[in-house]
């Protein structure tokens, strides 16, 4: 079957802080329900955790790090699910469900499968 990776974009929030406990009983519950779509995921910590590598001049070329993200934008990469399900419609009707949809977006994209 294939998988879809659903990449979150909401609210740029720490899921670790007492403020995004409701949120995270959002997700439990999402995940609970989801159990058998889902093969993988994770969280992130806020967008200012980040640090951005960039290697100049190609291949071998300098690295250069910066702190933060690689944009400034409303919304944030906040985190992803690895869904296994039966086609594009089946991964969008689980997405909708994920709560970073209810004040972000959910980006649903097909993963290559390079064999295994």
């Amino acid at each position: 079957m294939p998988q879809y990776a659903a990449i979150i974009y909401a609210t740029d929030i720490d899921p670790t802080t007492p403020e995004a406990t409701d949120l995270m009983k959002d997700y439990n519950e999402f995940g609970e329900g989801a159990a058998a779509v889902i093969r993988g995921g994770a969280a992130l910590y806020p967008t200012a955790t980040a640090t951005t590598v960039r290697v100049t001049g190609g291949k071998g070329g300098d690295l250069v790090t910066s702190d933060g993200p690689y944009a400034e934008t409303k919304e944030a990469l906040t985190g992803f699910y690895l869904l296994e399900c039966a086609d594009l419609d089946e991964a969008v009707k689980v997405a909708a469900r994920i709560p970073g949809a209810w004040d972000g977006a959910i980006e649903v994209r097909p993963v290559v499968d390079f064999g295994k």
